[in-house]
């Protein structure tokens, strides 16, 4: 901290793709909001895969593997934003922040200063949409700026810790589940069950009335049971096999990889498969006769429409859906906290404590 002045904070700045040396603390400049944005003094953040895709090149369309934290070689990495460009560094990571706000742009009511607030990551600018942490700088920092309507005000006994391991996850869980349709009654299949967006999904569809088959590992289905899972299966079980073909009416995976046209033979004749990542490998096979005659719907979900994140926030504070914080790590760890997340051996999220 002797190294920080009155306009500087500390953050975990990523220098480049590569492995997790290029994650490093430093002291840089406190930013000042402009107009229409807010200052958050940054209590919690998280890890999510789009933090490790991000830093390794995943991104890039000439990456086929799965997202195990191998980092791409530099050829490859010309293109692995988001949109498909070159990436420029040094950047400020972390899709996920809650905290409070300690000053405001122009534009913005000064009685906005000293609310508890939780981060949209979801940053509409006119018709682009950015990502908060990948785009622009995130949470991994002990202050951050974005637009005011992205600091949406809640109300909860929760820690900063807790609630930040909201955000990613459970928006994009809701954006699938959302998109797909799920309703009371249905049978809906949850690939990566253990993991944030997959235990945020069989929170989501619990709260709907679904009846949840959930695909993890065998050491996680206790858990996955008190969520709210009704049957469980294991990572390598083919499903078309465990549950029949034409038996299931929503698929929500973020697996990907080899299992993915089994997934879709165990859809019912016009059932939804709706995905939000690709842990096992984002090229997959599609018998398109499978597709087209039993008249099914595939969903791509990333930016979802813009009142979902006040539903999430409505559903955190009326206690709809609970936080499921595995580990903690102070920001000075990280690298250690990307380590434990790439061992996938925890359910639910690896938080990080902004000091």
């Amino acid at each position: 901290m002797s190294d920080l002045s009155a306009n500087s904070m500390l953050a975990m700045v990523l220098t480049g793709h590569g492995d997790l040396d290029r994650l490093e603390v430093r002291p840089v400049p406190i930013p000042t909001p402009n107009v229409g944005e807010v200052l958050v003094r940054l209590g919690g953040a998280a890890v999510n895969n789009t933090d490790i895709n991000l830093r390794v090149g995943w991104y890039s369309k000439s990456v086929s593997g799965s997202t195990d934290g191998t980092v791409a070689s530099p050829s490859e990495t010309t293109d692995a934003g988001w949109a498909g460009d070159a990436l420029t560094f040094p950047r400020i990571q972390g899709a996920d922040g809650a905290g409070r706000i300690v000053a405001v742009g122009n534009g913005v009511p000064a009685s906005r200063i000293g609310e508890r607030i939780l981060i949209d990551p979801i940053i509409r600018m006119g018709a682009q949409s950015l990502y908060f942490g990948s785009d622009v700088p995130g949470s991994f920092a002990q202050y951050t700026c974005v637009p005011s309507a992205n600091a949406v005000h809640i109300e909860s006994p929760l820690s900063d810790l807790e609630l930040a391991s909201f955000p990613c996850s459970y928006l994009a869980a809701l954006h699938m589940v959302s998109r797909a349709g799920v309703s009371t009654g249905q049978t809906v299949v949850i690939t990566g069950a253990s993991g944030g967006v997959g235990a945020a999904a069989v929170q989501w569809c619990r709260a709907r009335g679904a009846r949840i088959i959930a695909i993890a590992e065998e050491s996680k289905h206790l858990a996955l049971q008190e969520l709210g899972a009704d049957r469980l299966l294991g990572r390598t079980a083919v499903l078309a096999d465990a549950v029949g073909a034409d038996t299931v009416d929503v698929v929500l995976d973020v697996v990907g990889g080899a299992g993915f046209n089994d997934r879709l033979v165990a859809l019912k004749p016009h059932g939804h498969y709706a995905t939000a990542g690709a842990i096992a490998g984002p090229v997959v096979d599609l018998d398109l006769r499978t597709l087209y005659l039993k008249d099914l719907t595939l969903h791509g979900c990333t930016i979802p429409p813009h009142g979902l994140f006040v539903e999430l926030v409505r559903a955190i504070e009326s206690g709809l859906i609970r936080p499921q914080v595995a580990r903690t790590y102070p920001l000075h760890d990280l690298r250690e906290a990307q380590a434990t997340f790439l061992r996938k051996a925890h359910l639910g999220k690896i938080a990080v404590r902004i000091d």
